[in-house]
């Protein structure tokens, strides 16, 4: 063999080692990676039950408790009070900002009832309604009915439908703020119950319930404060 010959095939060689190391590196249709899901996906059917699957193997990790559903249930109510006070700000006379802050308070409770029924009803507990009732709570032994804390009584809701514009603001923040904080104390007493809030929703929602309602209370105040002084000098 001639050394131009032999340097012909060694080229070739390398020619064709070249080629078969690039189609390696080139990733076939088969090999192409996977697209990341798309979290957007996970609503429909199939995201339902996922997310039914999801909350019984967490309560099977995290046993829930007579608190739990208590807290639960009589959440449902006391956001259902707050959501038809706020419904009626439109309808009274109520300022620009306060407009702004029921709106803000129907979209995040209701958003909140909806995810406190469903957590009842994984559980295949007693789901109630979005209705303002008190609820029924043993006492000395005897069952007995009572609002959740902070809520309005019948004439104090009376009071408020009946104001309009600045009255209205008044009464509207000096009451929502006292509501807040009976929503407030019930978070306290939930996470003060051992065993409870165990499960990764019932403790989120609890912890995002004290801390919207404590920011919204300083809000309030500042609003009445800004109230009272427009009533005083007029």
């Amino acid at each position: 063999m001639t050394s131009s010959r032999a340097r012909w095939i060694a080229a070739a060689l390398l020619a064709a080692c070249a080629t078969t190391a690039c189609k390696s590196a080139s990733p076939s249709k088969s090999q192409a990676p996977t697209p990341a899901p798309n979290p957007a996906n996970g609503f429909g059917e199939q995201g339902d039950q996922a997310a039914v699957a999801r909350a019984r193997a967490d309560s099977a990790r995290y046993p829930y408790t007579a608190a739990d559903i208590q807290f639960m249930t009589g959440m449902i109510s006391h956001h259902a009070q707050a959501i038809v006070m706020a419904g009626w700000a439109p309808t009274h006379g109520a300022s620009g900002s306060l407009l702004v802050l029921c709106k803000r308070i129907i979209n995040a409770q209701q958003d909140e009832i909806l995810t406190m029924q469903q957590w009842l009803r994984d559980r295949n507990q007693p789901v109630p309604e979005a209705k303002a009732v008190p609820m029924k709570m043993m006492m000395n032994g005897h069952e007995q009915e009572m609002l959740m804390p902070g809520m309005l009584s019948e004439a104090q809701m009376k009071q408020l439908d009946a104001a309009r514009g600045t009255e209205f603001d008044r009464l509207f923040l000096t009451f929502m703020i006292q509501h807040h904080r009976g929503a407030i104390s019930m978070v306290k007493d939930l996470f003060d119950t051992y065993g409870a809030a165990q499960d990764e929703l019932t403790f989120k929602l609890a912890s995002d319930i004290n801390v919207d309602q404590t920011t919204e209370i300083a809000r309030m105040q500042r609003m009445l404060f800004a109230v009272s002084l427009e009533s005083s000098s007029q």
